[in-house]
């Protein structure tokens, strides 16, 4: 499972490193393919694996004719991109999905259990405080699960 937060810097290429706690990951459970995608303000990296799976259950699950449905294929589905892992542990991100992020230089990965998210970190720093006052909202809901 993906979880902690981890700055890194993407290079001019567009070339970032992923963080050696989900390399382990993916080097442990996984192979060295990752899709990216469109996801909230940031990008989204699910190992090739876990991607196969979500797309299974998209296509088993929404009816093409909704129009919820194809909004939500033209933006996130048809955003993928396999992105492999080099040698020294680093994706190139391309530059549609580096452009929606507006990711340029300083970036959070963000363990997300079966994904990680990639976030510019100024957008990244908004987004935290926001999910703060929402999590102190939640204390009726995780109490009701047992937490």
């Amino acid at each position: 499972m993906f979880r902690g937060r981890f700055e890194r810097t993407i290079d001019s290429k567009g070339r970032v490193s992923i963080p050696a706690e989900f390399r382990e990951i993916l080097a442990e459970e996984y192979d060295d393919r990752l899709i990216l995608t469109n996801f909230d303000r940031c990008i989204v990296a699910f190992p090739y694996k876990e991607w196969e799976i979500f797309e299974e259950k998209v296509s088993n699950s929404l009816s093409m004719f909704k129009r919820e449905t194809k909004s939500f294929q033209r933006f996130f589905i048809s955003g993928a991109s396999e992105c492999p892992i080099d040698r020294l542990g680093r994706i190139l991100i391309p530059p549609t999905l580096r452009n929606w992020a507006q990711l340029e230089r300083d970036v959070v990965f963000a363990g997300m259990q079966k994904r990680f998210e990639i976030w510019r970190k100024e957008r990244f720093q908004e987004e935290i405080q926001r999910s703060a006052i929402e999590f102190e909202a939640m204390g009726d809901l995780l109490a009701s699960l047992g937490f």
